[in-house]
């Protein structure tokens, strides 16, 4: 995936001083909507590269998510970013889906092998077995459609304007610790270099919680022979409820200086003001080692990832007066 600046940027908007990306979730009711809407409108007001959308998270289903990434190309300058999952997909509903989004304007994807309902375990995932499958299904869905667009030309009857069609951007995910479902260590290297070859572009990783851990990782990869981008994925943990629940759906060891914060602050501010300053220390140490950018996970919230990249020096002071993030 491209780190090229957007074509356009609104007024007013802010630079970061490295690329920055977002992730989203559609609204499981109508309700949120508005809500939602405010917050991509901040988000997209400090100019990151892409603003990905969950199809589905945790395994549910995830009808809304083209909702969402339709505002994003009509409403933003920002590239939307869809998610696609394995799990439960035949080969001809995955092909329909991808084509829907690609109808839409969507070129730019997240392809994951996803978790299965919280009530189905392995046979639960179909047709696709892997998310390398995956990405090769992307390819095979845009390559079958016309290599250009045609737009009539105003005024000059029976002619049209030729355009080459973008190629679309495929990320995968990628595990700096290990998937919980590896068998060894090495395999999470072994299947980030399957999905390269397949087609990957970009590689975000899953959350972790020391900048260690994500160089060690890319520096294996790199060793393999994996050369695409490796993104570092951030979350920022402002709650004893939400760290205990990614450590159970991640695998990760429990970051104990953090829970402890977290665990003996009594009060919601004091607490988001822990997760801010943790995940922004973690940014810091991240752009200073060379990572190609940061993509933070919002939970639909921008005050906390702007405050995170504002306190990181990655945006500056007056981002977070400007979009109230504070």
């Amino acid at each position: 995936m491209s780190f090229d600046a957007p074509p356009f940027a609104p007024t007013g908007a802010v630079s970061p001083r490295v690329p920055i990306s977002f992730e989203l979730y559609p609204p499981r009711t109508p309700a949120p909507v508005e809500a939602l809407h405010e917050t991509i409108q901040r988000l997209a007001s400090v100019s990151p590269r892409f603003i990905s959308v969950t199809y589905g998270a945790g395994g549910s289903v995830g009808g809304r998510s083209l909702d969402v990434l339709r505002y994003i190309r009509a409403h933003t300058s920002v590239e939307p970013l869809a998610h696609l999952t394995c799990v439960g997909n035949t080969y001809a509903g995955a092909s329909r889906l991808i084509r829907e989004f690609l109808d839409a304007g969507i070129i730019s994807f997240l392809a994951l092998r996803g978790d299965p309902p919280l009530d189905e375990t392995e046979p639960f995932l179909g047709d696709l077995e892997s998310s390398a499958q995956l990405v090769q299904l992307i390819d095979r869905a845009q390559a079958e459609r016309a290599p250009y667009t045609e737009r009539p030309i105003p005024g000059v009857p029976g002619a049209v304007q030729v355009t080459p069609r973008k190629k679309v951007n495929i990320a995968v995910a990628a595990y700096p610790n290990g998937h919980p479902r590896s068998a060894h260590r090495h395999q999470d290297v072994e299947a980030l270099l399957a999905k390269q070859a397949a087609g990957a572009t970009l590689a975000i990783t899953q959350l972790f919680f020391h900048a260690d851990d994500y160089f060690a990782f890319v520096e294996r990869a790199r060793r393999a022979g994996v050369t695409i981008p490796i993104l570092p994925g951030i979350m920022p943990i402002t709650s004893p409820t939400r760290l205990r629940r990614v450590l159970e759906l991640s695998g990760e060891e429990l970051p104990s200086a953090l829970s402890i914060a977290l665990e003996v602050e009594p009060t919601v501010e004091g607490r988001t003001e822990i997760g801010v300053a943790h995940a922004a220390a973690l940014v810091r140490e991240l752009v200073d080692g060379g990572a190609p950018g940061v993509h933070l996970y919002a939970f639909n919230q921008h005050r906390t990832v702007l405050g995170v990249l504002e306190d990181a020096g990655i945006l500056p002071a007056t981002a977070s007066r400007t979009n109230g993030a504070r």
